[in-house]
């Protein structure tokens, strides 16, 4: 396995993944901000590769400079007044700074859901919730597989239909048309085919029945006891932080942020130590491997 911290526990998984969306999407701190963004797509870069970098480049770069471009165009809160446009409404300081906060805080939740999808697979998630929740659980577990397998599954058609010439490349506009949604019928055909499918295979493995048992790989080991007091720590000392409002800031009618303080740096290495976890086991492993090909 590429990903050490994909073969930790699923509720160390769970968790870790739970905190830090939910840090990303409150904190518009620009510390905070920067630390998130960078570990986030350094992190879905390792776990997804190239295709998490042209991701980030076509994708989320243009989502970023749009974001950040519209909220000074319709917000002119702030007291910073750096212009006027042409109606006479101004362009503030503070709205352009809170805009570009918003777009960051957008592209790092992205990411960090680009990363939760690529650790907690669905077995996981069934493993967790199964038997609290075995029918939500089981719903959302294929929610989370929705996109991806609908994306294999219409390239499989497409490729068959380019086949015998019913592609949406082939013929004039109107047989394109006619094609697309052809393509569209049969993927929606099997999407409910196989909904039918999997409902009556759960349903006939006794799937959320009382006394139902299941295997399980997963074990809460050492390893997972440890992460867990270190996100523990860590959470616990943001949270004080958050309390103490060294975590938040305030763009409107001005920029009001805490000075720069002993609790700050502790608090800020904190989350650098929580959010840079799973790389860090990936670092050690890789010393690991090396070091034993080394002895070998």
């Amino acid at each position: 396995m590429k990903d050490a911290f994909s073969s930790c526990h699923p509720f160390i998984n769970l968790f870790y993944f739970t905190a830090v969306i939910i840090f990303s999407m409150f904190f518009l701190h620009p510390a905070l901000l920067i630390i998130s963004l960078l570990v986030a797509v350094i992190y879905s870069i390792y776990l997804n590769g190239v295709k998490s970098v042209k991701f980030n480049l076509f994708m989320m770069l243009p989502t970023m400079v749009i974001a950040a471009i519209i909220n000074p165009m319709f917000s002119h809160a702030g007291v910073t007044i750096l212009y006027y446009i042409d109606d006479g409404n101004p362009i503030t300081l503070e709205s352009i700074l809170y805009g570009i906060a918003v777009a960051c805080m957008l592209v790092t939740v992205i990411n960090w859901f680009a990363c939760y999808n690529a650790v907690m697979t669905s077995d996981k998630f069934i493993y967790l919730f199964g038997r609290i929740l075995p029918s939500l659980s089981l719903i959302f577990s294929m929610v989370l597989r929705f996109v991806p397998r609908f994306k294999v599954r219409i390239k499989e058609i497409t490729e068959a239909q380019r086949c015998i010439g019913k592609s949406t490349s082939n013929g004039n506009i109107y047989h394109r048309i006619k094609n697309g949604i052809n393509i569209i019928s049969i993927l929606i055909t099997w999407a409910l085919e196989n909904g039918i499918e999997t409902a009556d295979s759960m349903k006939s493995r006794g799937y959320g029945l009382k006394g139902r048992t299941a295997f399980s790989i997963f074990k809460f080991e050492k390893r997972d006891r440890i992460l867990l007091a270190v996100f523990i720590a860590c959470t616990t000392i943001i949270l004080i932080g958050t309390y103490q409002g060294i975590t938040s800031i305030k763009y409107y009618p001005a920029i009001l942020i805490k000075p720069l303080s002993v609790l700050n740096i502790f608090v800020y290495l904190a989350y650098v130590i929580f959010l840079c976890t799973p790389m860090i086991l990936n670092i050690m492993e890789d010393m690991k491997w090396k070091s034993i090909k080394l002895n070998s």
